[in-house]
């Protein structure tokens, strides 16, 4: 019993450590973004004196980003959306339906997920322009399935693999043709796994700055995660407002990962218990 005992705290200290390293800089910037300009000056460490929402209305205001906030609510729901029915998609086909070269297709996949981003910017800049779809939001969802399309796939193919054939095999037998079975047992079967990889690409999408900030140079057309770096190019003497913004930004990611941390956590963890 004493072990055990000391086997949890074990366990315990480090994770309370290191869940106190990742809270603070959200209660950090929660209390700059409160403060003055003047009292950030005097004293950046020492909470605020009297709380007030005035930097959230200057960021929002001055630099638009309502703009910038409906930019990332068009371009990620389109992303995501194109991102489960391709994934989905892919992922049953892998899964179920044995066609020559299926092997070789999934492996492409899950080679694609060791490729960074930065070997690949330069071409896909140079396609998007040749296409006409830089500095649009079309070009920037195209840019976005292409970079999460992989992951997603491997994690739906995983998923679908603990799906019994013989499921399959009595819908082919009732009648339904491949997309049949797709639609009407395999569509409902994947919703949690759907409701995860969901989540975590609207993460991926939400959060990004790279693929953004290359595929959307002019300001009207920026998603909100680069507004707000350019918020600290704008304001960088005042760090409240800059704080303010960064919150902003935040806030969204924060709520949806209050309510969807079980999803989240099965959706990293579904490549590792499938198939």
């Amino acid at each position: 019993m004493p072990g055990r005992r000391v086997g949890r705290w074990l366990v315990a200290v480090p994770m309370g450590v290191l869940a106190l390293a990742t809270i603070y800089p959200l209660l950090f910037t929660a209390n700059v973004a409160m403060k003055t300009r003047h009292d950030y000056v005097l004293d950046r460490f020492s909470l605020a004196r009297s709380p007030n929402l005035d930097n959230v209305t200057a960021a929002w205001t001055n630099v638009g980003m309502e703009r910038y906030v409906v930019n990332s609510l068009i371009v990620v729901t389109s992303a995501v959306a194109l991102l489960l029915l391709i994934g989905s998609m892919a992922g049953f086909a892998l899964s179920h339906l044995r066609f020559r070269g299926s092997r070789a297709v999934f492996l492409g996949c899950l080679a694609a997920l060791f490729v960074p981003f930065q070997v690949i910017m330069v071409p896909l800049a140079r396609i998007m322009a040749d296409g006409r779809l830089l500095d649009t939001h079309a070009g920037l969802v195209l840019a976005y399935v292409a970079q999460f399309l992989p992951f997603t796939i491997f994690l739906m193919t995983s998923y679908y693999t603990g799906v019994p054939g013989e499921i399959v095999d009595a819908a082919r037998i009732d009648g339904n043709t491949p997309y049949g079975v797709y639609r009407r047992v395999m569509l409902p079967l994947g919703r949690p796994a759907l409701l995860s990889v969901g989540i975590l690409n609207t993460l991926f999408c939400w959060n990004d700055v790279l693929i953004s900030l290359l595929m959307m140079p002019s300001a009207d057309h920026r998603t909100l995660m680069v507004g707000v770096t350019a918020l600290r190019g704008q304001y960088s003497d005042d760090i409240p407002v800059f704080a303010s913004g960064v919150l902003v930004a935040a806030l969204p990611v924060l709520v949806l990962y209050v309510f969807f941390q079980r999803q989240i956590a099965d959706g990293v963890t579904a490549g590792s218990t499938k198939g």
